[in-house]
């Protein structure tokens, strides 16, 4: 109960009621007058108070103005610091990358041993982990060899009787091996031989040259024609694919196109072949063995 008593004339002083009274200081006319308790000013106070803050804290939260205080975080300048710290290590990997790539061909152009390169790197071109294989040929890459070349041995004839005497001295490679279903008839302007093969077949140039054409054509499908030399020309229709663009350099044997049965005058997987010298047509069996 004393302690009842002893609260009671606290809340009673707060309850108190006071005027405020604001008088002209010329004529002491009363200009404004307040009634107010000490409870209603500490009220009043408060939730200017936290109104004031809370605005405050909304207007530094999502305005530019966040930026003017030191040490509040930026989201979007933290963002880029990631952004560009990620970049930063990326290139640091590839310069890395880079950097051993060249000391691995340094490594090889100058004949350095293995040893000398960095390990555990997987993507060196020197990796050490193969420093040991060996490279000895085995006994079933002999049998293939010799069997490739025991197939390949004839594939090149000396001409035979040819009427281009320029010829006479060339060595051909047959552009596939086939049965030839419609042969050489200049007389119905059949300037070239048909040969069969199966469809994808690899189609090989019969000697080195240049490409000089490499293009599809409504009649005869993918066309590429190759300038040797000697003023001869090769010609190579029907193709299913055109492995060489023109300009190219190709060798003798090397693949030009895929066996097909492209074009309006075909019917069927198979190779027209043509044979030119001198603006001349001429017949491929007597230069090529099929």
């Amino acid at each position: 109960m004393s302690r009842l008593k002893e609260k009671k004339p606290l809340l009673e002083k707060l309850k108190n009621k006071y005027r405020l009274t604001i008088s002209n200081e010329g004529t002491f006319d009363e200009v404004l007058s307040i009634r107010l308790s000490r409870l209603n000013v500490f009220t009043v106070t408060g939730l200017f108070s936290i109104v004031l803050i809370a605005f405050v804290t909304l207007l530094i939260a999502f305005t530019p103005l966040r930026e003017y205080i030191p040490g509040y975080p930026d989201g979007e300048m933290r963002k880029n610091i990631e952004e560009n710290a990620i970049l930063v290590d990326s290139l640091i990997v590839e310069l890395d990358k880079r950097d051993r790539f060249f000391q691995g061909i340094r490594n090889v152009v100058a004949g350095n041993d293995f040893e000398n390169v960095m390990v555990n790197e997987s993507d060196s071109i020197v990796d050490p982990r193969y420093k040991d294989l060996d490279f000895t040929i085995s006994a079933e890459d002999s049998i293939f060899r010799k069997e490739h070349e025991e197939d390949e041995k004839y594939n090149l004839s000396f001409g035979g009787v040819s009427k281009a005497a320029g010829l006479a001295n060339m060595h051909f490679f047959p552009p596939i091996n086939g049965m030839i279903s419609n042969h050489y008839n200049g007389k119905i302007e059949h300037y070239g031989i048909d040969v069969v093969g199966g469809l994808n077949e690899r189609i090989s140039s019969i000697s080195d040259g240049t490409v000089v054409f490499s293009e599809w054509t409504l009649n005869t499908g993918y066309v590429i024609q190759i300038q040797h030399s000697n003023n001869l020309i090769s010609i190579y229709k029907h193709n299913s694919e055109l492995l060489k663009k023109t300009g190219e350099h190709v060798k003798a044997g090397e693949v030009i196109a895929l066996l097909g049965n492209s074009g309006e005058l075909t019917s069927g997987p198979h190779l027209h072949f043509e044979l030119w010298y001198n603006g001349k047509a001429l017949n491929p069996e007597d230069y090529i063995k099929f």
